[in-house]
């Protein structure tokens, strides 16, 4: 009986709201906590306005369309040179990301977002050798089979 009754204290206390008893001003020190918000919010402007013009022009990606890159127009290139990615689901210019050569690591890649099927990229400058071409879109990434960078 009495370790049901030690047990039964233990969830209380456990599960009891912590409540702070303030100053007579009315306002929380700093840093406390105030119940349902974790640190104070006290002193913290509050996010003013709405502004709808802005939110209309914001664009709807959708993130269940996965993106999906199915050749890669020609298959072998130096750097410098066209390659035009064909694939599904690339979304639209604002919801388009990027491209990447997976030989380049994080290097920037100049593209142009033609249509949700179509981008042309530059090859980057890059030792010769196989990469992969990645897009990513809204809806997530793909991955090219292997492209040849060719030496310049």
């Amino acid at each position: 009986m009495f370790r049901h009754f030690l047990t039964l204290m233990v969830v209380l206390a456990i599960s009891a709201p912590v409540h702070t008893i303030w100053a007579a001003e009315g306002a929380p020190p700093e840093g406390t906590m105030e119940e349902g918000t974790g640190f104070s919010l006290f002193g913290t402007e509050s996010i003013k306005g709405f502004d709808a013009s802005k939110v209309e022009k914001d664009p709807v990606c959708d993130r269940n369309k996965r993106p999906k890159i199915f050749k890669v127009e020609p298959d072998e290139a130096k750097p410098g040179d066209k390659v035009v990615i064909k694939g599904e689901n690339f979304g639209t210019k604002e919801c388009f990301q990027g491209v990447a050569f997976s030989a380049t690591g994080s290097a920037a890649v100049k593209y142009t977002f033609v249509n949700e099927t179509t981008i042309e990229a530059i090859v980057p400058e890059a030792r010769a050798g196989m990469s992969f071409i990645d897009v990513v879109a809204g809806g997530g990434n793909a991955r090219s089979k292997g492209f040849l960078i060719k030496s310049k």
